[in-house]
């Protein structure tokens, strides 16, 4: 029986690397190799509770991790048609038959070697060139969540937009929108490193929300409007938050101006107390973004095209073999901004 590693939810914010029976892929499946998968928010909220809930009583099991994964295909099922071993692959993690690979499935993209079942190009697998590293083929699945948040909403090359949080969303919200033709696209965040990042990949301007005062420098930079009340606001058409604290809610209802947009693709954290009336003097729309209902391999051609710039979003690469401290990274704040792992050749 040949076996492989697999990376799991251990003890409260641990992992544990366990040997299991590597995966035989049937006439409709394929098997990958890993070759580069990145941690996600997601890994380290199931880290925080020691695996997926399985009860009231607050019980947890044991998980794969990884959901954001690349690698090359080793073995193809009979009745596949499109691939062949040795094409270099993304996956979309939630078209897989056992569960949302990662994400309390039976697979996860972490491991060394991953089933892809019923493998279909363009619904489960996509072929990346031979150019792009595996490392920013990783990207693929968080750059199509922050695909569909610019998706959502419907910026346009006129339009002036604000950013919160220079995480890998926000920063790939950034990318996508510059790489739309918006106009002006201004990054907010309280980490310096992450807004010069926001500058290398495009953003026009940064705001270190910790020192300056939002409302006013974002005037500064889109022009002063007025709400529906003539109260005077920025001239910013577009908020996006990225970031999933409350506070953000509340800067873009204070400054937002008539018919302005709120975009939430963060996952909050804690809930907000939503000032109603705030939103109703701007008539501020408030648009939810979850996931890619089609972007997961619409981005694919233009990551691999534009590859240079979305590499500078990875700020650690870390080999499996320390593994333990890549999810150590990734769970300390501010300690990193995207950590990738990478797996031997």
């Amino acid at each position: 029986m040949a076996t492989m590693k697999s990376v799991l939810t251990g003890a409260t914010d641990k992992v544990d690397v366990v040997d299991v029976e590597r995966p035989v892929p049937g006439p409709k499946d394929a098997l990958v190799r890993i070759r580069a998968c990145g941690i996600c928010g997601t890994d380290t909220f199931f880290l925080h509770m020691g695996g997926m809930p399985t009860g009231a009583d607050g019980s947890t099991r044991a998980i794969p991790l990884g959901h954001e994964p690349a690698g090359e295909v080793v073995e193809v099922g009979a009745e596949v048609a499109g691939l062949e071993v040795g094409n270099r692959v993304v996956v979309n993690p939630q078209s897989a038959a056992s569960g949302i690979i990662g994400c309390g499935g039976e697979l996860g993209g972490m491991d060394e070697y991953l089933l892809i079942e019923n493998a279909e190009v363009g619904r489960s697998v996509a072929v990346f060139p031979d150019h792009v590293p595996f490392d920013v083929a990783a990207l693929n699945e968080p750059m199509a969540v922050a695909r569909h948040c610019v998706n959502r909403s419907g910026a346009r090359p006129t339009d002036k937009v604000v950013v919160f949080g220079a995480g890998p969303i926000g920063l790939g919200a950034t990318i996508w929108l510059k790489l739309r033709g918006v106009q002006h696209v201004v990054v907010a965040d309280i980490i310096p490193e992450r807004l010069e990042t926001a500058l290398a990949i495009g953003a026009d301007a940064v705001i270190d929300s910790a020192t300056e005062d939002i409302t006013a420098r974002l005037t500064q930079l889109h022009g002063q409007d007025a709400n529906a009340l003539g109260q005077p606001r920025p001239g910013t058409d577009i908020y996006i938050d990225a970031a999933g604290a409350p506070a953000v809610f509340q800067a873009a209802v204070d400054a937002a101006r008539w018919k302005a947009k709120l975009v939430m693709v963060a996952v909050q954290k804690k809930g907000a107390d939503l000032d109603l009336g705030g939103m109703l003097r701007s008539e501020l729309t408030l648009i939810a973004s979850q996931g890619y209902p089609t972007e997961i391999f619409e981005v694919t051609p233009e990551l691999a095209e534009h590859k240079d710039r979305f590499a500078r979003l990875i700020s650690h690469r870390v080999p499996f073999s320390e593994v333990g401290r890549a999810f150590e990274l990734a769970l300390t704040p501010g300690a990193a901004e995207k950590v990738v792992v990478t797996f031997d050749e």
